[in-house]
């Protein structure tokens, strides 16, 4: 699989910035508008929807249609890990259904003094098999934006007097 990764450092305590990226709010704040994000559906491990919180299994049913071009693609996500300590909170999600073959994201906050590093990391397989693995390097031309913006968003968010 290829593997992608980004980090930025925001000027926040882990904790709150551990439960803003806790919340499918968080997740809404932090995608481009140019993604054209709907939440279809949220379902807590024991079935509830809308949990407050994204526990290890959570999910999340999405459909984004980038630049409002071509049909909207869905993507069905799944929280299959979660811990935390008091120096550092990690999250998984995996695709169970979407655009990939596979993508596997790892959310993790690592407390630095009084601030919080967030890293992303991704690995990720493209469609199309054979054809989808020579391309994977350049996906990153597609998907690049949208961390930086998340990242962008997230210095925002805490640094810009929004905190919540």
């Amino acid at each position: 699989m290829a593997n992608y990764h980004r980090q930025v450092r925001v000027a926040a305590p882990l904790d709150e910035v551990w439960a803003f990226h806790s919340r499918i709010e968080g997740l809404t704040e932090l995608t481009p508008e140019w993604m054209n994000m709907r939440v279809e559906g949220v379902r807590g491990p024991d079935g509830d929807p809308d949990p407050e919180v994204l526990e290890a299994g959570s999910q999340a049913r999405l459909s984004v249609r980038p630049l409002g071009i071509g049909p909207r693609q869905r993507w069905t996500s799944k929280i299959v890990y979660r811990d935390e300590d008091e120096e550092s909170a990690v999250f998984r999600d995996t695709m169970e259904d979407g655009p990939f073959r596979e993508w596997v994201h790892t959310h993790r906050f690592v407390a630095a003094g009084g601030d919080t590093i967030v890293h992303d990391d991704v690995e990720y397989r493209l469609p199309l098999d054979g054809l989808g693995d020579l391309a994977s390097p350049f996906a990153v031309v597609g998907f690049e934006p949208m961390f930086r913006y998340r990242h962008r968003k997230t210095k925002e968010h805490f640094e810009g007097g929004g905190r919540g």
